[in-house]
């Protein structure tokens, strides 16, 4: 195999561009899928069925249907209605902001469930709200159970945003694609791609389990 590298010198530039699309794309979809995860997932816990319900479906629409249908949903029918010409980095992020709020809400429900039903019913006792017994004294003990998944999720969202490529968002993909469209090259653009993919999961992983011994400790 004649690997050359000077067309990877030649494309690096365009490979650091995508990086940070790629990276603001998951720190903004991660954001985002954190706070309506955590929407959804006391929505889905009421205790009233009609408010309950819809959190239900949602959480089986983005959970059942691929992300790439979504994504494509999202940019070509549903942001037209708001922006002409849609942009594709806002699809994007919308897109995967979306599919990742239906799995961290579970992820929220189930660290939240897990906590013994005592400790409410101790904060109550003493006066607290349902929020405040949330705020202060359930979802600190619970978030320390909840890294693990989380960090999963979010590891699976960075690789997941390579997808929007499909749209024309100009992430690390896209780039991949463009330099294999012009000379027709599998090995040099995809094993680039994938090496930065790498290093950026792995970065992430050893963040994770940096947050995951610190709280361990405490």
């Amino acid at each position: 195999m004649d690997f050359k590298f000077d067309l990877i010198e030649k494309y690096m530039p365009f490979f650091i561009r995508g990086t940070w699309i790629t990276i603001e794309i998951s720190v903004a979809s991660i954001i985002l899928g954190t706070v309506l995860g955590l929407l959804i997932a006391l929505g889905k816990m009421s205790s009233v069925q009609i408010i309950r319900q819809p959190f239900i479906w949602y959480i089986n629409f983005f959970r059942g249907t691929p992300l790439l249908v979504q994504i494509l949903l999202i940019h070509f029918a549903v942001m037209p209605l708001f922006m002409k010409p849609p942009v594709a980095l806002i699809s994007a992020i919308t897109a995967l902001s979306l599919n990742a709020a239906a799995y961290i809400a579970e992820i929220f429900r189930a660290g939240i469930q897990s906590i013994d039903k005592g400790q409410t019913e101790a904060a109550r006792s003493l006066g607290m709200t349902h929020g405040q017994t949330m705020k202060h004294i359930i979802i600190p003990q619970a978030s320390k159970r909840m890294i693990p998944p989380l960090g999963n999720e979010f590891i699976v969202l960075i690789k997941d945003s390579s997808l929007a490529a499909i749209i024309a968002t100009e992430e690390l993909m896209y780039w991949g694609r463009a330099m294999m469209g012009e000379y027709y090259r599998p090995w040099e653009p995809f094993l680039t791609v994938a090496l930065i993919y790498l290093i950026l999961t792995l970065t992430l992983t050893q963040l994770l389990n940096f947050l995951e011994r610190k709280y361990a400790l405490d």
